[in-house]
């Protein structure tokens, strides 16, 4: 939900990368099951909590990822009119993502950076960032890799140096792949607990899972890292 990353795997593969930061006292989430989400088969790690998730995919051709916040940290209301997690299951009744950003309700809705890839015959990526007032979008190059943090939680000063960390990584690792990424997801800036891609603020907000989706010769496999309690999930989604 909080740092993401998007490597390009060449003839419209690709891996995405989620490390979910979340408070100490929510609940745990649910490992990746199949759900049906109106008439799509959708899998996805269950926020126990909200109901939604942060990351989730249909297999071809919609995958989907949520960031908190849009451009800058806000402030919190009291109450939303919807969980950001359910905002993006809510694109699977949709199954288009232009028609989504175009028609959908987006009032009261907390800030939130969606990101939408599809992969019907040429890969897309659309980034969706909601500011609360205002929707903007931008079509993100697949040819390069791309990293994102969330901006509730890191500073632009922090945003930046996670930029660097991602660049030195890819110069470490100019053939990278699944495993090497997440390698990066679990070890990137190691030392500073604060910020890391790991991160730890004791007794207020942690990450606690790391989610990453490999596409590859057209077939999906999401492997799920519960970082709490140090297992591994992994499923074949077609």
């Amino acid at each position: 939900m909080c740092t993401v990353t998007f490597l390009p795997l060449g003839n419209n593969n690709f891996v995405l990368t989620s490390n979910r930061d979340e408070k100490y006292l929510r609940k745990p989430a649910l490992d990746p099951r199949i759900h049906l989400v109106d008439d799509t088969l959708v899998v996805f790690p269950k926020d126990q909590q909200a109901e939604g998730t942060w990351i989730a995919t249909s297999g071809n051709p919609f995958t989907l990822c949520l960031l908190n916040g849009a451009f800058q940290k806000h402030q919190s209301k009291s109450n939303y009119k919807k969980s950001r997690g359910l905002v993006l299951l809510d694109f699977f009744k949709y199954n288009n993502v232009q028609r989504f950003l175009r028609e959908y309700d987006f009032n009261g809705i907390e800030p939130f950076t969606l990101l939408l890839l599809d992969t019907n015959l040429k890969i897309h990526l659309t980034e969706a960032r909601w500011d609360g007032s205002q929707l903007h979008q931008t079509e993100i190059d697949t040819q390069e890799p791309h990293i994102w943090s969330s901006a509730t939680l890191y500073t632009p000063e922090t945003v930046k140096q996670r930029e660097n960390w991602f660049r030195d990584f890819l110069m470490s690792h100019p053939d990278y792949m699944g495993y090497s990424i997440l390698d990066f997801h679990h070890l990137g800036g190691k030392g500073d607990t604060s910020n890391s891609l790991v991160m730890d603020r004791e007794n207020e907000v942690r990450t606690v899972s790391i989610t990453s989706i490999l596409r590859q010769n057209n077939h999906l496999q999401m492997t799920y890292k519960d970082v709490v309690n140090q297992k591994i999930y992994s499923r074949r989604i077609c």
